[in-house]
């Protein structure tokens, strides 16, 4: 409740540093701020998702970055297909397809 105003526990949290991407500084070392994986919470998600659970870390991880660079899938249902879209993409890219055990669409 303290952090998104819902009174359940949530996966994943992200908190920027920068409120909008052009704060982002121009040179190749800075920080986006900080992702928190709620561990017990993806290890039991894990069977809901077809994962294993470093697909879920690797998922999640994804899914707070995303954040931080300014996706959100809560403000339209275009927004959360477009996050969604790029979640899939760079899953794939650090885990290949045939090699993930989940299910088809594991986005929820």
């Amino acid at each position: 409740m303290k952090y998104r105003g819902v009174n359940k526990a949530t996966d994943v949290l992200s908190f920027p540093i920068y409120t909008s991407l052009k704060e982002i500084p121009k040179d190749n070392s800075f920080l986006l701020g900080d992702i928190v994986i709620n561990l017990p919470k993806a290890q039991r998600q894990t069977a809901d998702h077809g994962f294993t659970l470093n697909e879920e870390l690797g998922w999640l991880l994804i899914h707070g970055l995303l954040h931080l660079i300014g996706y959100d899938h809560e403000k339209s249902r275009y927004q959360k297909n477009k996050m969604e879209s790029k979640e899939r993409e760079l899953l794939y890219a650090i885990i290949p397809k045939s090699s993930l055990t989940m299910q088809e669409d594991f986005n929820q």
